[in-house]
């Protein structure tokens, strides 16, 4: 029985995008590549392991066990190769970074690019996930390095070092009856229709929360999954916005915007970087935890 690396690889992708076509995508192949590949690996292993409708790709039972087992290999072949990467004098291999949408759009690619810089050999795996899902990830070790919103306590096992401040703004269509104040309050919000921003989020949590605490409803006109949709809502006179700083500085910057800080001493978001704490790291996931830890990062 002969099993390549990169057919698991592909079969993990197929399994986690529900879709050949999506993993195709993902992974830089053509569909028929991909399907082959999966093919020829359920040959190798006698049994099928993918059920193919319309609708996408669901694992069969003995798939559910390939599955299993290929995760925990592949993830065993990257440790392999970075670890004897770091054996090297040089500062090389692939750090996974997970990061939140605020730490990428207004912070990471002036911070990356610097880092890349500084250490040419080294390559960033860059997988954008909501704060729950990147503090998840460096607690399982499926990411080296993460950054993400700060929650109210930190995990068992992970370090966690400041990376940016990202305090929450207020962002309206010039026209609306709150534009002319200075600052605006969660109480002078909640009472007009919001644009709210992927369910399930660090900052959809928080204003739910903020929201329970006072006893308000939130008036939801529309939800979306990205900053820059969420602006656009708010020009097109749906409703107004809660963002980071960094977002609305990214997405929300021309004349048909007005942007007001949000006065609340829970509106002042810090953003961190997070590792699972080990000793010794990799030279490379250390250099990146100092770099985007560093004022001057």
């Amino acid at each position: 029985m002969r099993i390549d690396p990169y057919s698991l690889e592909l079969f993990l992708a197929a399994v986690r995008e529900g879709s050949i076509t999506r993993a195709a995508k993902r992974e830089h192949i053509a569909p028929s590549a991909l399907s082959r590949r999966i093919a020829d690996l359920e040959l190798a292993i006698g049994m099928p392991l993918l059920v193919r409708s319309p609708s996408g790709v669901e694992l069969t039972e003995a798939g559910r066990h390939a599955f299993i087992r290929a995760a925990r290999l592949h993830d065993d072949l990257q440790s392999l190769a970075r670890e004897v990467q770091s054996l090297s004098g040089q500062v090389s291999g692939v750090v996974r970074l997970f990061a939140n949408a605020s730490a990428i759009v207004g912070f990471l690619p002036e911070r990356l690019m610097s880092f890349q810089a500084a250490y040419p050999l080294v390559e960033i795996a860059l997988d954008e996930r909501i704060s729950d899902d990147v503090l998840r990830a460096c607690l399982e070790d499926r990411a080296d390095v993460g950054v993400c919103t700060a929650p109210a306590s930190v995990p068992t096992g992970i370090e966690s070092r400041h990376f940016a401040d990202d305090p929450l703004m207020v962002v309206l269509p010039p026209g609306h009856e709150l534009a002319g104040a200075d600052e605006l309050s969660f109480a002078d919000v909640v009472r007009f229709p919001l644009v709210a921003l992927q369910a399930g989020g660090s900052l959809d949590q928080l204003l739910k929360e903020r929201a329970d605490a006072a006893h308000e409803s939130l008036r939801i006109s529309v939800t979306v999954n990205s900053f820059d949709a969420q602006c656009r809502m708010v020009e097109a006179g749906l409703g107004i916005g809660i963002v980071p700083t960094s977002a609305a500085s990214a997405f929300a910057g021309t004349r048909n915007f007005v942007r007001r800080p949000l006065d609340e001493p829970w509106g002042q978001r810090e953003l961190c970087v997070y590792a699972l704490r080990k000793s010794p790291r990799l030279k490379a996931v250390q250099a990146l935890i100092e770099h985007l830890s560093s004022p001057a990062g």
